[in-house]
């Protein structure tokens, strides 16, 4: 997790634009024109989820508020102010302003303070971005990226005159105010056309969206009458197996063989609310075959490029799947753990801290898995596969909620054969299948064009701020102060500062 190459090099090979400056411009380092603060590591045992002193964490950067506080003793300086510029230090590496009341700075976020005098740091806002973009992309990494104090002091910002830098600000915040409102517009459509999207698949899924159809139709068999069908259907293929299986070896079925039959996964109906008439409570595990995939030897060329199709977990993204990035061989199969799910088969994610965990998948291809994602063949029932996949889209926040372990939250195959699952008559299932179809078909393609606008307006940002850091958006003043003589006054006072704290430390010495 280092930083690869110099931060001079990243501005020499910057393409962006963002990291640029005007001719008559000089470079400055943060650290001769703004402190930087790091957080502190305030024990882990002092936090609680209301009582205390307000605690920033990294993953509070963005969003201006935090969830977590400290009960323990600390310093005065490390209380974050709103409005104050803070960066988070690992992940992406992003900065805000802190948007709520005074908070205490958590170690990996540090704190930004422009002084005035030589640099706005209303600027170094709309600077700092691009920079720690670049320095992101240029720090390697196997697991979280991490950015060090030392990194972002030696960042080369452009410096132009002071009065310019007023003019630039200016016009940035007239020009970015109302593309910004746009924005914040976007998103708030975003936002509610997913609560839509959630209520309907709960509305769904709960039989309030079929009500009116139940109450004109008449099913020919109940949740539980096919139920009953799905378990003998399924225990009848598997005595089919095994018989096939004595057959090929030579062996006559042993007494009692039927015996050994596993008997599938039965919910745990205490806590789960009650289904309308017809319906019954089951589970994934006891209405469907589930297992769970394997990745061959990437030592073993002979196992990849194939003709196999394989689905790694990141490409479970609730969508259906018509093709993979990667194939494997048959070789890459028979000496792997993995299997060909048949057409139809719903994918879930299982590991991953991100999106990926709880994220489903409809087959619309024959392929196999990875193990990080479990296969559920639907397809051997005549129940939809859309159906299992709109009710585990449901409740994605709730399925990831039930992983297993701390450190790397993850669900398992029997974490994903427990899940309950309410299984209407079959008749009842398709007409759900219809309605949402069309539905999530219709907020799909709206989610669609604001993603198209989102894009659109993240790229008009990114012009206007090419202009303003090359110097284009507003026009140079030859009465102000030049950049380079504003240069040189930040490093003769820094330059005063150092003789001040040698000569307090010579003193200090000579006392001793």
């Amino acid at each position: 997790m280092a930083l690869t190459k110099s931060l001079k090099e990243i501005i020499a090979e910057d393409r962006t634009g963002l990291l640029s400056k005007h001719e008559s411009w000089e470079r400055v380092c943060l650290r001769e024109v703004a402190d930087v603060l790091n957080g502190f590591p305030f024990e882990s045992r002092l936090f609680h989820p209301s009582d205390g002193t307000p605690l920033i964490r990294i993953r509070d950067v963005l969003t201006g508020t935090t969830e977590t506080f400290y009960t323990g003793e600390f310093e005065n300086q490390l209380l974050v102010k709103p409005g104050e510029l803070l960066i988070g230090m690992d992940g992406d590496f992003n900065c805000a302003r802190w948007r709520s009341g005074p908070a205490l700075l958590n170690q990996r976020v540090c704190k930004l303070t422009a002084d005035e005098r030589y640099y706005s740091g209303r600027l170094l806002e709309f600077v700092l971005p691009g920079f720690l973009a670049a320095i992101n992309a240029a720090t390697s990494s196997v697991t979280v990226k991490h950015l060090s104090s030392r990194s972002i002091e030696e960042i080369e910002l452009p410096l132009p005159p002071l009065a310019e830098q007023t003019r630039i600000v200016e016009k940035l915040e007239e020009l970015l105010s109302d593309l910004d409102a746009g924005v914040a517009e976007l998103k708030a459509a975003q936002k509610k056309l997913a609560q839509y999207r959630q209520s309907l698949l709960k509305a769904a899924v709960e039989g309030a969206l079929t009500a009116e159809w139940r109450a004109k139709n008449k099913p020919q068999e109940t949740g539980a009458q096919l139920l009953e069908r799905i378990l003998k259907e399924r225990r009848a293929r598997w005595e089919a197996r095994q018989l096939a299986k004595f057959k090929q070896q030579g062996k006559t079925p042993p007494k009692d063989w039927q015996a050994k039959y596993p008997e599938p996964v039965k919910p745990d109906t205490s806590n789960l609310p009650e289904l309308p008439e017809g319906w019954v409570w089951s589970s994934i595990g006891e209405c469907f075959h589930v297992v769970v995939g394997a990745t061959p030897s990437r030592k073993k060329p002979d196992y990849w490029n194939g003709t196999i199709p394989w689905v790694s977990s990141g490409e479970v993204r609730f969508s259906r799947i018509t093709e993979t990035k990667e194939r494997i061989t048959w070789e890459g199969l028979n000496n792997s753990s993995t299997q060909i799910n048949p057409v139809g088969s719903v994918l879930l994610g299982m590991i991953g801290e991100g999106k990926t965990r709880g994220q489903v998948a409809i087959l619309d291809i024959e392929a196999a898995n990875n193990q990080n994602c479990a296969a559920i063949w639907v397809s051997e029932t005549a129940i939809p596969p859309e159906y299992v996949y709109f009710w585990l889209w449901s409740r994605y926040e709730e399925t990831r909620r039930g992983s297993s372990g701390n450190n790397q939250p993850a669900l398992n195959k029997s974490i994903v054969e427990s899940i309950p699952f309410p299984l209407p008559p079959l008749d009842e299932t398709k007409a759900i299948v219809a309605v949402l179809d069309q539905a999530i078909s219709q907020a799909i393609a709206q989610n669609a064009t604001i993603e198209h606008s989102l894009k659109q307006s993240a790229a008009q940002r990114k012009n206007i701020l090419k202009a303003a850091f090359s110097g284009q958006l507003v026009p140079q003043d030859p009465n102000d102060e030049p950049a380079s003589v504003l240069l040189e006054r930040i490093r003769a006072e820094r330059e005063a500062k150092e003789k001040d704290k040698s000569r307090h430390r010579q003193r200090k010495t000579s006392h001793a």
